[in-house]
């Protein structure tokens, strides 16, 4: 009986130490992105049993999108993080501006994948200013941290166009976007107009399991590992990026947006996150939509609803 107890045990702390090596290798994928041609990607239809039973041991490598040129002219800024990180971003401005909205990709995206809602903004009458993070597009670095160093990159936006002199400055995030929002507002108190947040996570937990979702995978306890190796790698504690508690501090008229058919942003999450918010706002929820543009899927509706939110 002793034996089969020591057995036991040595087993469960050999298969505890395999999951959590292969949750690292996750982790680290998941928040790195590879320069454009420093790996060779294959596609799906390309991968052979071996390529895919890599990716499930080891995660996924991840490149960096390029970005799509601009369907407008515009004048290109360079702004530098604390860690001398060079961010990539368009500024256009149009005449008789009523302000400018800053906008804010997801994971993985670019601030060109946001070029139809900066197009809608524009033609609302308000100047634009897309920003690629860090590690994403054509800005430098190449470790993501889900919205947690990220939250500098919405600061510096907000003061580039704030020392322009504008002084209607609106916050438009998607996803990872929209979340940074809220740690900018919670960590450097900024003061824009008016934000709109579309599809925001509650918490970085909760977006590793919206990831699991898609994967078909069981959330627990792979996501609270995921979540906290994340974190650990790169040097910060990933369980205190909470939007949910974030978006207490917001001070100013928020629209928060949703599409009914996410597969991972949950409705509980955003009803969460809208119970929170103290100040004027108000929940539209797309019954048309996914974890995607909502300005693209529902164009109409999407125009309509910001447009009367700006007014």
């Amino acid at each position: 009986m002793r034996k089969f107890f020591k057995y036991f045990i040595r087993t469960v702390a050999v298969l505890f130490l395999l999951v959590n090596v292969i949750v690292i290798f996750h982790a680290y994928k998941f928040t790195h992105f590879y320069n454009a041609g420093e790996l060779e990607i294959k596609k799906n239809n390309d991968k052979t049993g071996w390529d895919k039973t890599k990716e499930i041991l080891f995660g996924i490598n991840a490149e960096k999108r390029p970005n799509e040129l601009p369907d407008t002219s515009y004048t290109a800024v360079t702004l530098t993080t604390k860690d001398s990180i060079k961010l990539d971003a368009w500024f256009t401005k149009v005449n008789n501006a009523k302000g400018t909205v800053c906008l804010f990709h997801g994971h993985g995206g670019t601030k060109s994948g946001n070029k139809a809602e900066a197009a809608a903004f524009r033609k609302m009458g308000y100047n634009t200013f897309q920003l690629d993070f860090r590690a994403h597009g054509s800005s430098g670095g190449n470790t993501c941290t889900i919205g947690f160093d990220e939250t500098e990159d919405v600061k510096l936006a907000y003061d580039y166009v704030k020392n322009t002199g504008e002084k209607n400055i609106v916050l438009w995030g998607i996803s990872m976007g929209a979340s940074t929002i809220t740690k900018a507002i919670n960590d450097y108190n900024l003061q824009p107009q008016k934000i709109i947040l579309e599809m925001p996570f509650g918490t970085i937990e909760d977006a590793v399991k919206g990831r699991l979702k898609l994967m078909h995978l069981p959330p627990q306890p792979i996501a609270t590992l995921l979540t906290f190796w994340g974190g650990t790698i790169h040097g910060f504690w990933a369980f205190g990026m909470k939007p949910v508690e974030f978006a207490k501090q917001i001070k100013c008229p928020v629209l928060l947006q949703w599409g009914a058919q996410d597969p991972r942003v949950t409705r509980g999450e955003i009803d969460a996150i809208y119970a929170n918010i103290p100040v004027n706002k108000k929940l539209v929820v797309y019954d048309s939509s996914g974890h995607e543009s909502l300005c693209k899927k529902e164009a109409l509706k999407w125009k309509t609803t910001v447009s009367e939110f700006l007014q």
